[in-house]
């Protein structure tokens, strides 16, 4: 190996497994989808996904960057943000308003 090639990734770049979990949301739930990057502290950063047939799910990778970088690397995300058309756009079924009510629901 030349000494100016590295077997390490770059910190901004998405792993293989969140590649592959973008990939299988798509899959499941339609193209085009919208993809907001939000930082959520230390942890880094959550790339919430908003399927075509409005589903919701997520990404967690450790940087703002990271998140720009994997909607980049997947030709079916589009970046978004929580604006009207992306808020209109999710289907909230009462399962998951149960789950994110926590245990009082």
């Amino acid at each position: 190996m030349a000494d100016n090639e590295s077997t390490e990734t770059s910190p901004a770049e998405p792993t293989k497994a969140q590649r592959s979990a973008a990939t299988s949301f798509v899959a499941a739930h339609g193209a085009p989808t919208r993809a907001v990057v939000e930082r959520i502290g230390r942890k880094g950063a959550r790339v919430v996904l908003v399927g075509a047939d409005g589903a919701m799910g997520d990404v967690v990778v450790p940087s703002q960057e990271t998140g720009e970088a994997l909607i980049a690397a997947i030709g079916d995300l589009e970046a978004a943000e929580w604006d009207s058309a992306t808020v209109n756009a999710t289907v909230i079924g009462p399962e998951h308003r149960r789950r994110m009510a926590g245990p009082r629901a």
